[in-house]
């Protein structure tokens, strides 16, 4: 038997909220909403056609391993990290590391973990959850998703770990193996907001970031074009609810998490006009939750006209307007 005291916490999202938890355990305190804002979390991506997509979709946040990878970069944390072709070292490996009595991060398909409701799970690759423990053939996970520590079955862990498709994770396992003592958050702060900006201002090509939201309200107008019927329409129409407010994200696309890194990045760096950014992407972000509500509604009540297109394409073009403001403000902020 393996039980590792670990202090679990309930997060917004998983990987950021995985990353804090780890960094916690290992003396440094920190939280989430500051981890997410370093690492530059928050971003924009429409994909109208590609190969990893079976339908137009979008993300709201950085690459996967980004956070974690941006968090070494920035606060100077190193992590050890293993990948696997074969399972059983993968196996072995996770259970080495219980026995030393250290907590790891392991990358799953959120699909195989037993302990969400079966109506909640999906394949998805990129879910990050804590190992603490093993008793018998179970481990004790902590999930940031979830109130209290979960139970899951060798099995259901192996697969998990092991699963194919775009983006399989290959039994990939990280923790902090040296965390400085003290860390000054001032120039990180500083450099995960000018990375931000630049993702949402700057990169020259033409579905991400601003532009990114732009093509979103532009093209959401075709997908009835390439829905199989009105159902196959009504589940993707309300996955832009899902992809807004119930993937872990805190609220509105990140919009509300990254509102509370500014007003706490405010006191830390001495820029108090960031506490009046912090409230105006407060505001934007109930914007973007009117969105993620009515694209519930009309996807729900199959009242996908042209009209009904029309106008949640023109809420998502309002929303491009003003994050443009917004970062452009932020941007010179920290000059």
């Amino acid at each position: 038997m393996t039980s590792i005291p670990f202090s679990h916490k309930m997060g917004a999202h998983c990987e950021s909220g995985t990353v804090t938890s780890l960094l916690n355990h290992a003396g440094l305190t920190i939280s989430e909403p500051m981890v997410f804002g370093i690492a530059s979390g928050i971003f924009f991506g429409y994909f109208h056609k590609h190969k990893s997509f079976t339908f137009p979709t979008f993300i709201v946040r950085n690459r996967p391993g980004d956070i974690r990878k941006n968090i070494r970069k920035r606060l100077g944390v190193e992590f050890q990290t293993y990948s696997f072709k074969r399972e059983q070292d993968g196996i072995a490996k996770l259970d080495e590391l219980l026995t030393r009595g250290i907590p790891v991060a392991s990358q799953v398909d959120f699909y195989y973990m037993d302990y969400v409701p079966s109506w909640e799970r999906a394949h998805v690759n990129v879910h990050f959850m804590v190992v603490i423990g093993k008793e018998g053939a179970e481990y004790i996970i902590s999930d940031s998703y979830f109130p209290k520590p979960e139970r899951l079955n060798e099995e259901s862990l192996r697969r998990g770990r092991f699963a194919g498709g775009n983006m399989s994770p290959k039994g990939f396992l990280f923790f902090p193996q040296d965390v400085p003592n003290e860390v000054d958050l001032k120039k990180p702060i500083l450099k995960g907001i000018q990375k931000a900006c630049f993702n949402m201002l700057k990169i020259p090509v033409p579905f991400v970031g601003i532009k990114g939201i732009r093509l979103f309200a532009k093209r959401v107008v075709d997908w009835p074009k390439f829905a199989r019927d009105t159902e196959h329409l009504s589940h993707e129409v309300m996955k832009i609810n899902i992809l807004l407010e119930d993937q872990g994200t805190g609220g509105a696309g990140f919009r509300f998490m990254y509102a509370t890194f500014l007003q706490q990045a405010a006191e830390i760096v001495n820029k108090p006009g960031l506490k009046d950014l912090s409230s105006e992407l407060m505001i934007i972000g109930d914007g973007w939750r009117e969105i993620s509500l009515f694209a519930a509604r009309i996807g729900k009540n199959r009242d996908l006209g042209p009209e009904k297109m029309k106008e949640l394409s023109e809420m998502i073009m309002e929303r491009a307007q003003v994050e443009e403001e917004f970062f452009k403000k932020l941007k010179q902020s920290i000059k």
